[in-house]
């Protein structure tokens, strides 16, 4: 943007704070937000919104509330990017887009991080490395440490892009500091992940769990993965700084943050935990099941139905050997 051009756009918000697009006059974003794409992804983080709230009060799957913040977040984002599609000069909306949606995902991946945890405390120590209270304590301690890093850069940024001859460099450099952290606790966690998952194929305790706790391991797997790519694009954005290709070419962000995190959460919309993950009455159910028929596959018969699964414990007798479902 020539200084000329910024001084222009400066008097103009300015003076009404808020000026349609003009023919040769740069926007604030290198381009004006699209009104219909912003009006969609309100309108997608809205419902998913309204779900989850439902969800987590059916259910009572407090714990939930997490991913309905995430979508509050997104939606005060996409809310900015909206109003920028009227004023695509005013600087109030576009740091307020670029704040929220920076820091959205972090209420995502605290949810991911929780169920982890609940799954690793219903199939036993045995299936985790850490235990179910470490997974709580490291990785949403990493979240909320980058959420902090992540609201200071972008409240610093913000206030810099406020003054005539603020720089936003030393807000922005924070703010990827903040992503950079998520993006590693993100990769720390997808592999022990895998080997959560590797201990539990090995040990064949969800061979029982088919149409329970596998919905809900590949609902995160999905989640963790679109997080994990707009992370990605995210840091490499804001490392090309406010005048960079990817930062004032929409399609990117459209397709690498928005597209990313509608799925991301509206998963958990769909295989909601509330009704994949088993409950007291059903890990009630029996008390134990031969080892040999769940290997070959004979206990998926137990299942009721497709909310039914059974907490799984290996242990071995003195003159048996039995899977133990308490």
């Amino acid at each position: 943007m020539s200084n000329h051009s910024t001084i222009d756009v400066l008097s103009i918000t300015s003076q009404d704070g808020c000026s349609p697009y003009i023919d040769g006059m740069i926007a604030i974003y290198g381009y004006v937000p699209s009104l219909t794409l912003g009006a969609v992804f309100c309108t997608l983080f809205t419902l998913s919104l309204v779900a989850h709230v439902v969800q987590l009060i059916w259910k009572r799957t407090w714990w939930c509330l997490v991913f309905a913040l995430g979508c509050v977040v997104e939606l005060m984002g996409w809310a900015g990017r909206t109003w920028s599609s009227h004023c695509p000069y005013a600087s109030t909306p576009f740091m307020m887009q670029i704040s929220t949606l920076i820091i959205a995902p972090t209420f995502f991946t605290a949810g991911i991080y929780i169920l982890l945890g609940r799954f690793i405390a219903l199939l036993g120590r045995g299936s985790s490395v850490l235990s179910p209270a470490l997974y709580l304590w490291i990785f949403c301690t990493c979240d909320l440490i980058s959420l902090v890093i992540q609201a200071i850069g972008g409240g610093l940024a913000s206030i810099a892009s406020n003054q005539a001859d603020g720089d936003t460099k030393p807000g922005t450099n924070i703010m990827v500091a903040g992503i950079i952290l998520q993006l590693v606790a993100i990769t720390v966690f997808a592999f022990l992940a895998l080997d959560f998952l590797r201990r539990t194929i090995r040990q064949g305790t969800l061979r029982t769990m088919k149409r329970t706790m596998v919905p809900l391991l590949c609902a995160m797997v999905l989640s963790v993965i679109c997080i994990y790519i707009r992370s990605i694009y995210r840091t490499i954005e804001l490392l090309q700084g406010w005048n960079g290709y990817l930062i004032t070419t929409e399609i990117f962000f459209v397709i690498l943050d928005g597209a990313m995190m509608v799925p991301a959460v509206a998963i958990f919309n769909i295989i909601h935990p509330g009704w994949f993950m088993p409950t007291e009455k059903e890990l009630d159910f029996l008390t134990s099941y031969p080892l040999e028929l769940i290997n070959q596959g004979v206990a998926d018969n137990i299942l009721l139905d497709n909310k039914l699964t059974l907490k799984i414990k290996s242990r071995r007798s003195m003159d048996s050997n039995y899977l133990y479902l308490v």
